[in-house]
């Protein structure tokens, strides 16, 4: 009888132990969850931030001002085609 009362204690000591790890890791894997499911709202705004900049960069007027100030073009009139030689 004694040996089936160790048996029996020492099996609810395993299962309490297990118990208390698979809260743990639960609790753990919840908590990595949600971090990344921040990560992923984060990651999905930037993404919508840097599609509105790539937007604004695009646009004509900010191509012509680029080409302007960066590349030193500048528009052309008709003297300039009709002769091809720069005013």
């Amino acid at each position: 009888m004694a040996k089936l009362n160790l048996v029996l204690i020492l099996a609810v000591l395993a299962s309490g132990l297990a118990l208390v790890h698979n809260a743990y890791e639960s609790r753990r894997l919840f908590a990595e969850r949600e971090r990344t499911k921040a990560e992923g709202q984060r990651l999905a705004a930037d993404a919508e931030r840097l599609k509105a900049e790539r937007h604004a960069q695009a646009t004509n007027l900010r191509v012509e001002q680029v080409a302007r100030e960066r590349l030193g073009m500048r528009l052309i009139s008709p003297a300039v085609v009709a002769s091809g030689v720069a005013p």
